[in-house]
């Protein structure tokens, strides 16, 4: 039984169909089914009958069945091949042979050193001739830009502390304007005390006190006024000149002093000026403080006389400063 088990799972095709009544297609089938466990497991397969099993099983067990002997054909055709292998793998190539292969190979090895030299001259050149270009092109702008950028920010750097400190000046003169508005409305309160008192008694250090505080309340009123035109603000400048040549007024029609009639005369010019002319306004208002404060006005250049021109004397006002 095992003879027939082993012939089933490994007979070939030729070997199945020389078994008796077994078709070419059974065989396939066979064979495709291997392997079988068992001879009884080949009825399984379609068109395998228990017929066609006993008849395989009498042609093994009779010897009958023969195993596959290459045919002559095929000895034929497998018979060249043999010594064609071992006569290539026998032969050796000649010596011209080997020359021509050393040849080649020096020639490629040639082409490849001339390729990479070639590949690194272009390189080195590239580099030798495209650098100039290169740092013309771009990277000589990009560091003119750089030095523009750190000199703009050097000069945003300069226009910052410039303007920190003119913001700083600025709240400085508006603290020196709080201050001397603060001055004049208690001078302004003072006065009125002293106005109540004269209608009482018109004492004569009341009278004094009363032209002191006056004269004080004229310098606050024309400092403050100093400082609005520093702030460019004519408008309030401009009223408080006209304040303090009105209240000018009112002392010199009381004193009678010349240092305070040309200062009068300053700030007449002053008025004329504002807003017209604000330097010159400024500079006749600055003027005016002058002589106020020094009981005289400021020296001022006069015109040489001409050899052919008679001159008359002038009689010149002889100004004395009160404390």
């Amino acid at each position: 039984m095992d003879k027939v088990l082993n012939f089933l799972n490994s007979a070939d095709l030729d070997a199945l169909t020389a078994a008796s009544s077994v078709s070419r297609e059974l065989a396939e089938r066979l064979i495709a089914a291997r392997p079988f466990n068992s001879v009884e497991a080949s009825l399984n397969v379609a068109g395998m009958s228990e017929e066609l099993l006993a008849n395989v099983k009498a042609a093994t067990e009779a010897d009958s069945v023969e195993e596959r002997v290459p045919s002559a054909a095929e000895e034929k055709l497998s018979a060249p091949e043999r010594p064609a292998k071992e006569s290539s793998a026998n032969s050796k190539p000649s010596a011209g042979a080997r020359f021509g292969n050393a040849l080649r190979s020096f020639i490629r090895a040639l082409v490849k050193l001339v390729i990479i030299v070639l590949v690194l001259g272009a390189i080195g050149a590239a580099a030798y001739f495209g650098w100039p270009l290169l740092r013309e092109k771009y990277l000589a702008p990009i560091e003119q830009n750089s030095a523009r950028v750190a000199q703009l920010e050097s000069q945003t750097a300069d226009l910052q502390n410039q303007l920190t400190e003119i913001n700083n000046r600025l709240a400085s003169v508006e603290t020196s304007i709080e201050a001397h508005t603060a001055s004049i409305a208690k001078l302004e309160d003072m006065q009125s005390l002293l106005d109540k008192q004269l209608k009482e008694s018109n004492d004569a250090t009341l009278v004094k006190l009363n032209q002191e505080i006056k004269m004080t309340r004229v310098l606050d009123t024309l400092a403050r006024a100093r400082l609005y035109l520093s702030q460019s603000n004519f408008g309030l400048a401009k009223e408080d000149v006209q304040s303090a040549r009105d209240l000018l007024v009112e002392l010199q029609s009381q004193s009678g002093e010349a240092a305070q009639t040309q200062a009068i005369a300053r700030l007449d010019l002053a008025l004329s000026n504002l807003p017209e002319f604000p330097v010159i306004a400024s500079g006749d208002v600055e003027i005016a403080w002058q002589i106020l404060m020094t009981g005289k006005a400021p020296p001022t250049a006069t015109p040489q006389p001409s050899p052919t021109a008679t001159l008359t004397a002038e009689p010149t006002l002889e100004v004395t400063a009160t404390p």
